[in-house]
Order: structure tokens, then C-alpha cells, then sequence
């Protein structure tokens, strides 16, 4: 594997760190900001919203620049969001620089899937990719833990100069190891690019990753209640039990980008089949504290074994607009992570017990089985109307050659 995709990894950890700290930051935010924990809970729905927007808007404002180019401007512009958070002076200000801060990530990791798998031979696709990812999942291990306790410690303004120091050497690592390359010639234009995802089989690829990761956040979301009130930890164990969960998607991210590179299909396709499993078994595996533990462990790695395949795949189906499709993939990403929390937030309020939110990720796992059966049906029978469509026109020219003599 290329060293540069260590550059890419070091970018993603970064990216991480700042997407999941502000969860363990928020009493410290909201006291030294003088407002309320809910309120200060809007500076993580306001990164969110700029995952959104910024994914695909960048991703296809940017087509026909060099994609190293890009992926320095976009780590350029984390250092700038990360630094403004840290300076700012009140609620509103922090708002705007967290989705600042949350635009450049989907573009990031689109553009950065799309120079991965160019960077390797084809049998390794899907193993660059979950190369890439991870720093995402190391962040949960590492960055985050770390990341929150100097917010602890030292202010939690000191966490966001932490997290820009850290997209410095991510930008530096970017343009030592990147390849230099040129302008997108194939390049449309933003036009160009938005027509790439009017395919069924990328909004069906979309679809399945909403569903999937939806199915994860509706559980994940409500972990320490579950953890505190149902297995009887304390509270004071809850951020082992969060490095725990980054143990295994980190594991689950490899092997997930192994398996993929022999059967893309078939790991998807299992990583679902796997969360559904585990998703069902929580309120037993919730009984004790060790089964706990080996819960979030697996939740981890089920999830995690889907992220490269739905990568993938969402990219050689929009294969005109890559960078952009494997863009709009983050972006269903997060609003998988609000839909998934509010869906199981909902079964929590309903009072059905606080493991319910795990039963519901049930729901929304089989969910995306479905969608991924769906595109699977699609492809299978477009597949032989391609296949016509070859022979008509390698036939084509005989025929006419024949007629002219």
C-alpha cells in the first residue's frame, strides 16, 4: 500500500477527533458560554449540517481542479474552522465555526476514496479505502479520549487549537506524500457532475448506507444509558467503554476492506446480516457488564465491516462523478447519525425500556437489507440489457462492412 495513504489517514483522524469531541466537551462549552446543555447540543447538529451541505457542493464546485489540490484546500479550510472555534467569542460565533468546520468533511473523504483507489491496483479497492477510514475509527480510540480530556484540563478551547494543529500536519503530510496530478479533463462541470446522480443504483447505493449507519446511531446514540442503567457500569467507565467501540470498528473497518476487495456484495450483504444480530441480542448482552462489553464491541465491528463496501459502491456506480458520489456517501452518513438517534430516541420515549433504541436499529438494519436486495435486483437485470446492447454493437460494423461490399 502507498504511503500517501497515510496522509489520508492522518487528515481523517483530525476530521474525527473534531466530529465526536464536542459530545464529551458539552458541559464544559455550555458553562463557560453561559448557556444550556440542549443549546450547547446544537454546536454538533450545526457540524452535522455542514457535513451535509458542504459534501456535495464542494465535491462538485472543486471537479475539475487537481485533486491533491483540493484535499490541501480542504483540510486548509478544517485548520481555519477549528481555529474560529477556539476563538470564539460567544454561542453564535461557535455555531458558525463548527459547520465551517463541518464543510470540508465529506468532501474530504469523497475526494480522498477517489485517490486511494487510484493509487492501488484493482484487487485493492476497497482495502485503501478502509485505510483511509482508519483514522476515523482510530480518532474514536485515541483522538477523542485524548481530545476531551485537555478540554477537561486545560479548556475546551485548547481541544479546537489541538485539532488544528493536528490539520497542519495533516496538510503537510498531504503535499509531501500526494502524487501530483493534473486538471480533470473529463471534468463537466457542476452541471455535469449533479447529472451523474440521477442513476437508480447510486440513490439505491445511498439508500442502503442511510439505512445501514442509521441502524448503528439509533443504538450507539443511547449507549451510556444502556451501559449505566442496564449492565450497572458507572459512569466513570462509560469513555473506556466508547474506546472499546472505536476498538471495533476499527477491526471491523479492516477486515471489512479486506473481504470487500474478494466479494463487495457478499461483505455488505454480511456486515447487515451481522448488525441485525447484534442489534437483536443487546437487551440480553446487556444483562452483565462483561457480555456489555463484548456488545459494543461487535456493534463496532458489524457496523464498520459495511463502510468501505457502501464506499465502493456508491462509487463505481456514479463512475462519471466519483468524487462526488463517494461525497453525497458522507453526507447520507450524517444524516444517518440524525436520523438513526432521533428514530431511536423515539422507541425511548415511547417507553418500550432503555434498550429499545437497539430494537429499533433492528428495524433499520433489515431496512437497508432490503434497499441493498433492491440495487442488487437492479443490477442483475440491467446487467444482460447491457450485455445485448455489447453484441448489437460489436456486431454493427461487420453488418455494414458486409453491405458496402
Amino acid at each position: 500500500m502507498p504511503l500517501a495513504l497515510l496522509a489520508l489517514a492522518v487528515g481523517a483522524f483530525g476530521i474525527g477527533t473534531t466530529e465526536f469531541v464536542m459530545m464529551g466537551l458539552l458541559p464544559q462549552v455550555a458553562d463557560d458560554l453561559n448557556i444550556s446543555i440542549p443549546s450547547a447540543g446544537h454546536l454538533v447538529s450545526a457540524y452535522a449540517l455542514g457535513v451535509v451541505i458542504g459534501a456535495p457542493l464542494l465535491a462538485a464546485l472543486t471537479a475539475r481542479m487537481s485533486r491533491r489540490t483540493v484535499l490541501i484546500g480542504l483540510m486548509g479550510l478544517f485548520v481555519v474552522g477549528n481555529a474560529l472555534s477556539a476563538l470564539a467569542p460567544d454561542n453564535g460565533w461557535l455555531l458558525a465555526a463548527r459547520f465551517l468546520s463541518g464543510l470540508p468533511h465529506g468532501a474530504f473523504f469523497g475526494v480522498g476514496a477517489v485517490v486511494a483507489t487510484n493509487m492501488v491496483a484493482p484487487e485493492r479497492k476497497a482495502r485503501s479505502v478502509s485505510l483511509m477510514f482508519l483514522g476515523l475509527t482510530v480518532a474514536n480510540v485515541l483522538g477523542v479520549p485524548v481530545a476531551t480530556l485537555m478540554g477537561q484540563n486545560l479548556g475546551w478551547r485548547a481541544t479546537f487549537l489541538g485539532v488544528s494543529a493536528i490539520g497542519l500536519a495533516a496538510i503537510a503530510a498531504l503535499a509531501f506524500l500526494i502524487p501530483r496530478d493534473h486538471e480533470h479533463t473529463t471534468a463537466q462541470g457542476l452541471r455535469g457532475e449533479l447529472a451523474a446522480l440521477r442513476s437508480l443504483p447510486v440513490w439505491l447505493s445511498l439508500g442502503t448506507t442511510v439505512a445501514g449507519f442509521g441502524a448503528l446511531f439509533a443504538a450507539y446514540s443511547y449507549i451510556t444509558p444502556m451501559l449505566t442503567d442496564a449492565a450497572g457500569y458507572a459512569d466513570a467507565s462509560v469513555t473506556l467503554l466508547l474506546a472499546l467501540f472505536g476498538v471495533g470498528a476499527t477491526a471491523g473497518n479492516l477486515l471489512g476492506g479486506r473481504l470487500a476487495d474478494h466479494s463487495l456484495r457478499g461483505t455488505l450483504f454480511g456486515g447487515l446480516t451481522s448488525l441485525v444480530a447484534v442489534l437483536a441480542l443487546f437487551p440480553l448482552l446487556m444483562r452483565t457488564e462483561l457480555t456489555a462489553a463484548v456488545a459494543v464491541i461487535l456493534l463496532g465491528m458489524a457496523a464498520f465491516a459495511t463502510g468501505s463496501p457502501l464506499q465502493l459502491m456508491v462509487m463505481e456506480k456514479a463512475s462519471s462523478a466519483p468524487s462526488l458520489a463517494s461525497s453525497a456517501n458522507q453526507a447520507a452518513f450524517n444524516l444517518a447519525n440524525a436520523g438513526g438517534a432521533w428514530i431511536g430516541g423515539l422507541a425511548l420515549a415511547a417507553g418500550f425500556g432503555v434498550t429499545s433504541p437497539a430494537l429499533a436499529g433492528v428495524a433499520l438494519a433489515v431496512l437497508g437489507l432490503a434497499v441493498a436486495s433492491l440495487a442488487y435486483a437492479v443490477d442483475r437485470r440491467r446487467a444482460p440489457a447491457a450485455g445485448r446492447e455489447r453484441i448489437v454493437a460489436s456486431h454493427v460494423p461487420q453488418e455494414a462492412e458486409a453491405v458496402h461490399h
